[in-house]
């Protein structure tokens, strides 16, 4: 295997802030769910049920934004800088048409849905009110997905941890005043912990317009430029990033379908995966990190002319993602009760979620080593193997929590990440070292 000229110092560079940057929605979640889990049951569940079923909606604009950063990578590492402005003007345009789209479904069609997904009355009507609020954050949220891949994708991803601390602040304060009603403001409950998440969207918003204009050169990069519709380009964009878009659904999707089976097991199983969740986001945040700088890497040193040093340079990424992660996982495992506390105060709840904890410490492990090499599939540009690559394990995902769901253990269920993550590692694994990819040209 050749060396590659990446080193643990460049890989930090990238990650680092990436990881600050993937706190952004995992704070959101984090923080509604250490207040909510203190009001009860019920408003925990409906805050994750309902922040969920808004996530599906966003990962369209995720997917997107993955297939941009493919494009301004692979663009950076060519050195021509000049097209990237032009890349980021028709991926604004199209992510604001998709943003639109996606409220208006939202608005008209969550209701309906919702009543169909929740066997609970209660959670259904505290998700609603949850939803009241939030569905008016996706025309930011979309634009915020897109500043992040441009961001990414010319290795300048300390911008990405300012837009984070600014988001936590803002998401903490507002859940603070708005769930409790401290400071003059009402007591809102569940819906202002979603009023607190959609402030704390429009500031990253209005954070990265402003950032952006002031410190990126607008001549050398293209920004802020009038430039020509160009539909070749856009429908070049399109082919790469349609399947990261369709593949973000149908990942996100099985996510939700895992929930919607979990709430048909009753409330307290609701009620202890809402706390699991919240912790394994925690968790997996070095492993989505370290693999999204593999993705940005892979397409940066195949620009580069550098597609021979691809699987050491993915090596060298696993390994720092693995340490990374261990280290959270080691301090959950030995502290599991003390880390449940942190979102309920109901310890029947926090004895009952502990078998799972200890389910998604070995998930987080085996996610930090098999995420990297299947965001590297799509780092190559071949969104369309990586698209039927997670259908084809997602299909089985949905499966094996169906049958497990029917036994009646919480923690079984939540093996079912230790089988997503290891099958679709090796398969992605084996695709890089095998497949003929050099020759993909975008």
């Amino acid at each position: 295997m050749k060396q590659t000229s990446i080193t643990n110092r460049e890989i930090w560079r990238i990650a680092y802030p990436i990881m600050l940057g993937n706190l952004a929605q995992t704070i959101i979640t984090f923080t509604d769910t250490a207040f909510l889990g203190h009001l009860g049951t019920i408003e925990l569940s409906a805050s994750m049920m309902a922040g969920l079923f808004y996530f599906v909606f966003t990962t369209l604009a995720m997917g997107f934004a993955i297939g941009i950063q493919i494009f301004i990578a692979r663009r950076f590492g060519e050195g021509d800088f000049k097209k990237i402005g032009v890349i980021f003007e028709h991926g604004a345009l199209f992510v604001l048409g998709l943003g639109i789209f996606l409220f208006c479904l939202l608005h008209f069609f969550s209701d309906g849905l919702m009543r169909i997904i929740i066997d609970s009355e209660k959670i259904y009507a505290a998700s609603m009110q949850y939803l009241k609020f939030r569905h008016f954050g996706i025309i930011f949220v979309v634009f915020n997905f897109l500043f992040r891949s441009f961001y990414v994708g010319i290795s300048n991803t300390k911008v990405i941890t300012y837009s984070t601390i600014l988001m936590a602040v803002v998401n903490i304060f507002f859940d603070w005043c708005l769930i409790f009603g401290h400071c003059g403001l009402p007591q809102m409950g569940v819906g202002g912990a979603a009023l607190a998440s959609l402030l704390a969207e429009i500031a990253a918003f209005c954070f990265f317009w402003i950032y952006t204009f002031v410190t990126i050169p607008h001549e050398e990069y293209g920004m802020f430029q009038r430039h020509k519709l160009q539909p070749e380009l856009m429908g070049n964009i399109l082919k790469v990033a349609l399947p990261c878009m369709l593949q973000k659904l149908f990942s996100f999707g099985a996510w939700f379908a895992f929930f919607i089976l979990i709430e048909k097991m009753g409330e307290t199983a609701i009620g202890v995966s809402s706390v699991v969740r919240s912790t394994y986001m925690i968790l997996i945040i070095p492993g989505f990190a370290f693999a999204a700088t593999a993705n940005t890497l892979t397409s940066r040193i195949i620009g580069e002319g550098k597609s021979d040093e691809v699987m050491a340079m993915l090596w060298k990424v696993v390994k720092n993602g693995v340490l990374c992660s261990l280290v959270l996982v080691v301090m959950t495992a030995i502290f599991p009760t003390l880390v449940l506390q942190i979102y309920t105060d109901d310890m029947t709840i926090a004895t009952a979620a502990i078998p799972s904890v200890y389910a998604i410490c070995v998930a987080t492990i085996l996610l930090s080593s098999g995420m990297v090499y299947f965001e590297a599939v799509s780092g190559t540009g071949n969104t369309s193997a990586a698209m039927a690559l997670e259908f084809g394990v997602l299909i089985a995902y949905v499966v094996y929590v169906y049958l497990t769901s029917k036994t009646g253990s919480i923690a079984a269920v939540w093996t079912a990440e230790w089988f997503y993550n290891a099958v679709m590692g090796l398969i992605a694994f084996f695709y890089i070292w095998k497949a003929d990819w050099r020759k993909k040209v975008i």
